[in-house]
């Protein structure tokens, strides 16, 4: 589905990506981890077409994104990826439900029927059906993060980029959200996340580690395996050898 050639990502006189290639594949988990300051985020930025690269390519379904023009790249953004972030990016004059609605709407894929009636169903699934009417201030973190999802997947996005989406949340809502995670991929959503907390990470089939700007490291884990129990030790190992 994605194809990163070697992209490379400079801010003044600082080089933030070097020379990075990697593939994601269709229905696909992967996750981010590194230190603060790896590159993490900008990574996840630069092959959404959400941050301009220095260097490379970045091919999504074979178009490259890379030279699309600012405006046809935003299209592109709003039609095909969803994006959730550690603070959810919520327009705080509209209601739960009108913030979920508002990327379709503003899509004009379909009408605003069939996506008002697509939003309830999401919710529904997310487990916050009966919130729409609220104020953003009056949810809790994890049905804001929820609807921060519906949100994401209200264009029917062929993959989900999140960036540290628990990162705010306390552990219930932690594990409310990885639930949620787990059952989109499940049903074959691709899914790109950057996160600082295993527990994320585990739930991805492939890890990439990023230390001073490149991937360092990447762990592929296979079906049945002990996640939790491969990452720690992976990770424990990668740490030792810095």
């Amino acid at each position: 589905m994605i194809k990163v050639e070697k992209i490379s990502k400079s801010f003044k006189d600082t080089q933030i990506l070097h020379d990075i290639s990697f593939e994601i594949t269709k229905g696909e988990f992967i996750a981010v981890m590194g230190p603060s300051g790896s590159g993490k985020s900008t990574l996840l930025y630069s092959i959404s077409g959400m941050d301009s690269i220095s260097d490379g390519r970045v091919y999504f379904d074979g178009t490259n994104i890379s030279e699309m023009q600012e405006e046809d790249l935003a299209r592109f953004r709003l039609n095909k990826m969803g994006f959730v972030f550690q603070n959810a990016q919520m327009l705080k004059n509209l209601s739960v439900f009108d913030n979920i609605t508002l990327p379709g709407l503003v899509a004009k894929k379909e009408s605003a029927d069939n996506i008002r009636k697509r939003a309830s169903k999401i919710m529904k699934r997310m487990e916050i059906e009966g919130i729409e009417a609220r104020d953003i201030r009056e949810v809790s973190g994890g049905q804001l993060q929820r609807a921060s999802i519906c949100r994401a997947m209200i264009n029917n996005p062929k993959i989900l980029f999140l960036d540290e989406p628990t990162g705010a949340l306390n552990s219930e809502a932690t594990d409310q959200v990885l639930a949620i995670l787990d059952d989109l991929n499940r049903d074959g959503m691709t899914i790109m996340t950057v996160t600082h907390d295993p527990r994320v990470a585990a739930k991805a089939r492939k890890v990439l580690y990023m230390r001073d700007g490149q991937i360092a490291a990447s762990k592929e884990f296979s079906v049945g395996a002990d996640r939790d129990r491969e990452l720690d030790e992976w990770l424990k190992n990668l740490k030792t050898k810095a």
